[in-house]
């Protein structure tokens, strides 16, 4: 895993009231220091960031300050280069005026008896913003002026970060011949196109796509809601911003097994499909996520409901089937091929073909075979006294398959260890992770249990009526 190492998310200007741009000035320094100091042994560090989508270095004062803290990480170390997260299209906006993240010194002043009107979450006021925008956003630092405002804080950094900002990747080579690039965040959607040019041009080093692991916070930044509500402010109780491509669980979706296509990971077709148990909903989406395909063909009480299908691959052709019967034939466009079908419980098969017409790959998904069970499942049997262990607790057929559409209420109880935690990866509920019940979402959950002393630790999850259960062997 390559790793880079970001200090702050602000600098002296606040995207928030109370957040790390009151301290700033008198911390920035220090807490540099400390990041270095603490990750120079680290191998998997690879650079080092002094920020995410800042607009001061639009400004002398926050180019200074730019200066100033690449100077102080090559100080500290020289083998690392140092990076930004750049937002071209803030960086932009800030130097015409209307940035829209607020003045952290001139509204802090704690005590002075002519504290300013706060203004609202700013932050939260871009991402709102760029949800409209959408991937258009890549093109907003293309013009000459936005690219003679950034020059000189791009320039002083070792390699420069680019935030939704691929237009530039063409330009680059003509532009600024001695300049690295990489994309330090891009959409999940735009990944095909991204790393064509990550391929093509030597001078860009890479992709970070937004983003590997969901998380709770920014919520709804990536979901996709059959509820209604605005992406990235979705109204309450929504916790999870929905934005990764690997959910809370560890399972990945669609459009994780897409990247791995792109980047030549998979041998064999993928196929991923969209919930089929909101019939005539459409939903909300977001800009943050392309698609909310999931790896399943488990929908129960979902037969004849319409289906959307995707299937990844990098070869020419793909094929598929439902129960054997051929329904479609696709040309590959980006590594994707969608098809819509009716949905019928059984087995849904892609086959890939090459330019010349030969079979190159197959996969399926099948359905859960009656009749459904609580599985519980370690993800190891063996662990040392005080040990963490992640078990999965699934809705599952007899043939293993986890169901999709038959969600329940479970509650788990642990004997020889604690139970720290446990929920599903639902990004809408009220209901809490400490209190050991929770409903699974696409028929899954997770227990995180802490292993007690030698023995045996037992693990049961129930819904009333029926039980699964597992134990974990302690030496």
């Amino acid at each position: 895993m390559y790793v880079m190492d970001e200090t702050f998310d602000m600098w002296y200007n606040r995207k928030n009231p109370y957040d790390y741009g009151v301290d700033f000035n008198d911390w920035w320094e220090r807490d540099t220091t400390a990041m270095v100091e603490r990750d120079f042994n680290h191998p998997s560090v690879i650079l080092y960031s002094i920020g995410n989508e800042v607009g001061e270095p639009a400004e002398a004062k926050g180019l200074d300050y730019g200066r100033k803290m690449v100077e102080l990480c090559h100080k500290l170390d020289a083998s690392r280069p140092v990076t930004c997260g750049t937002n071209l299209m803030i960086m932009s906006r800030y130097a015409k005026g209307s940035g829209i993240y607020q003045d952290g010194e001139s509204n802090t002043a704690a005590g002075d008896g002519k504290k300013k009107k706060e203004g609202g979450n700013a932050s939260l006021a871009f991402n709102i913003m760029a949800s409209f925008i959408g991937s258009g956003m890549n093109k907003a630092g293309n013009s000459k002026k936005v690219d003679e405002l950034t020059t000189p804080f791009l320039d002083a950094l070792d390699i420069a970060g680019y935030n939704y900002g691929s237009g530039r990747y063409p330009l680059e080579e003509k532009a600024h011949p001695n300049r690295v690039v990489f994309g330090s965040e891009t959409f999940p959607q735009d990944i095909w196109k991204n790393w064509q040019m990550v391929k093509k041009y030597p001078y860009l080093v890479g992709d970070f796509m937004w983003t590997s692991w969901d998380y709770l916070g920014e919520a709804g930044i990536g979901a996709w809601s059959y509820t209604g509500g605005m992406p990235f402010n979705r109204p309450y109780p929504w916790i999870l911003a929905g934005a990764g491509v690997i959910d809370i669980l560890g399972i990945p979706d669609g459009s994780c097994k897409y990247a791995s296509t792109v980047w030549g990971l998979e041998g064999n077709p993928v196929i991923a499909v969209k919930p089929v148990n909101h019939p005539g909903v459409r939903p909300s989406k977001s800009v943050w996520r392309g698609t909310n395909a999931i790896l399943s063909w488990s929908w129960a009480g979902c037969e004849g409901n319409k289906a959307e299908v995707e299937v990844y691959s990098d070869q020419a052709h793909v094929e598929l089937l439902i129960n054997g019967k051929p329904v479609g034939r696709q040309k590959v466009k980006e590594c994707k091929a969608l098809f819509k079908v009716k949905y019928a419980p059984g087995t849904v098969t892609a086959v890939a073909y090459d330019a010349s017409g030969r079979e190159t790959g197959r996969s399926e998904l099948n359905s859960a075979d009656a009749p459904l069970k609580i599985a519980v499942r370690p993800e190891k049997c063996h662990a040392k006294p005080g040990e963490i262990v992640y078990v999965p607790v699934n809705i599952e057929g007899a043939n293993g398959v986890v169901e999709s559409n038959a969600d329940r209420k479970l509650t788990v109880t642990v004997e020889g260890g604690e139970l720290l935690a446990f929920g599903s990866a639902n990004p809408c509920t009220e209901e809490q992770y400490h209190t050991g019940s929770f409903t699974t979402y696409h028929g899954r959950a997770l227990a995180v249990v802490r292993a007690g002393e030698a023995g045996t630790v037992s693990i049961k999850a129930s819904d009333g009526s029926m039980t699964g259960t597992a134990e974990i062997m302690v030496k």
